[in-house]
């Protein structure tokens, strides 16, 4: 862990003289696009999956004709031609499983008062008034809500609202579009109602975890919203036709 600290405090040496005080958070989030960019391909990979499996949605319409009443069969069905066609169900998983070493590493270098057997003077450090190991609890006592913690912690809610309200919408569309390829899936229509809601969690993440760890959550959320609209920018909206193979 102190190579990460290293890290970190290297990337903020280089920042503070753009960002002073809050160099150490700019580093934080420039870590994180690194981290982005490294699982970019395989965010890519995930995407043309993705592409692939709306492809199959006549295929798979045409088995759910066909073994609807036996949903074992009709798994197995589902399963047999993702493997003809080489699209692996959960290749969309890989690249979020990849950043979460990176997110606990944050999370632990900010919950850490020792390092190293010394010290961990990264919890000195701060975003405007709100300290980078402290969390959403601490700012009420810390001058209320409306203090300078507590305004840092309103503004990155209101990102991650607004980041998760329009990932809400935007994968309700495409699971409706699409609704075949997900509901083949074990648990696939518990999926069409869950995972438009994940993205809501991040609220709960953020208020829960050490401020340098939410800054890597808000900021990875973000990119991945950007990342989407560019990567899955023609896959078929609800009320739309999907392409045929």
């Amino acid at each position: 862990m102190s190579v990460f600290a290293d890290l970190v405090e290297r990337l903020a040496d280089l920042l503070h003289p753009l960002f002073a005080a809050s160099a150490t958070a700019a580093a934080i989030v420039v870590f994180t696009v690194l981290v982005r960019l490294a699982v970019h391909p395989l965010s890519r990979s995930a995407a043309r999956g993705q592409k692939a499996r709306a492809r199959l949605a006549p295929q798979l319409a045409e088995l759910r004709r066909k073994h609807g009443s036996d949903r074992q069969r009709l798994q197995q069905a589902t399963l047999e031609l993702y493997a003809r066609q080489k699209v692996s169900p959960l290749a969309g998983i890989l690249p979020s499983l990849l950043q979460v070493p990176a997110f606990f590493l944050m999370y632990h270098l900010f919950s850490n008062a020792r390092i190293g057997g010394e010290p961990n003077g990264l919890l000195d450090h701060t975003l405007f008034d709100a300290p980078l190991g402290g969390r959403w609890a601490d700012a009420p006592a810390d001058g209320g809500v409306f203090g300078g913690a507590g305004l840092v912690y309103l503004g990155l809610f209101a990102v991650v609202a607004a980041v998760a309200t329009f990932t809400y919408r935007r994968t309700k569309r495409q699971m409706a579009a699409a609704p075949a390829a997900a509901e083949q899936m074990p648990g696939g229509s518990a999926l069409l109602r869950i995972v438009p809601l994940m993205s809501f969690a991040t609220l709960i993440t953020v208020a829960v975890v050490p401020l340098a760890a939410a800054l890597y959550v808000v900021t990875s959320t973000t990119w991945s919203a950007v990342e989407r609209v560019f990567l899955y920018r023609d896959m078929p909206s609800a009320g739309a036709p999907v392409p045929a193979a």
